[in-house]
């Protein structure tokens, strides 16, 4: 993934060996928490697809993340998240761009996000972002395990 125009902030990747450090910057930084968000689930997101887990650093400290998930049909934006310290700094553009990028080589033609009806303040950055809700959805949900 290409570095952004603020030279001091990149984007890649995660791997294994960041499993620990997100999994702490989400306590932090995202809103709410997801059943999956354990060792064990993101090691499985990441082993299953390692590009769907992108990364942003400055200066060598994880500042952000977004998972840009591809089933082969559709793209599915999850844990944009962008440390608090970092927000309106272009962080949250820049986890999109990669994301965007990513679904374009992979033949994607729409991405959706999670986004959390209380978040207003995450609201306003999706729809800078050029996303906007779809009123005639709700997301219908069954947990598999406990």
């Amino acid at each position: 993934m290409a570095a952004m125009n603020d030279l001091s902030l990149s984007t890649r990747s995660a791997t294994p060996a960041d499993l620990d450090e997100v999994l702490a910057f989400w306590k932090v930084a995202a809103e709410g928490t997801s059943i999956s968000d354990d060792e064990d689930g993101v090691a499985r997101l990441v082993e299953r697809d390692p590009e769907a887990l992108i990364l942003a650093e400055r200066e060598g400290a994880l500042v952000g993340t977004v998972i840009a998930g591809f089933d082969g049909w559709r793209c599915h934006l999850y844990r944009l998240a962008v440390h608090p310290d970092q927000r309106r700094r272009g962080v949250g553009s820049a986890l999109l761009a990669a994301a965007e990028e990513r679904f374009t080589a992979l033949g994607g033609r729409r991405a959706d996000a999670m986004v959390l009806d209380r978040n207003t303040s995450a609201h306003h950055a999706w729809r800078a972002a050029g996303y906007g809700p779809e009123p005639q959805w709700s997301r219908w949900v069954k947990h598999l395990t406990d």
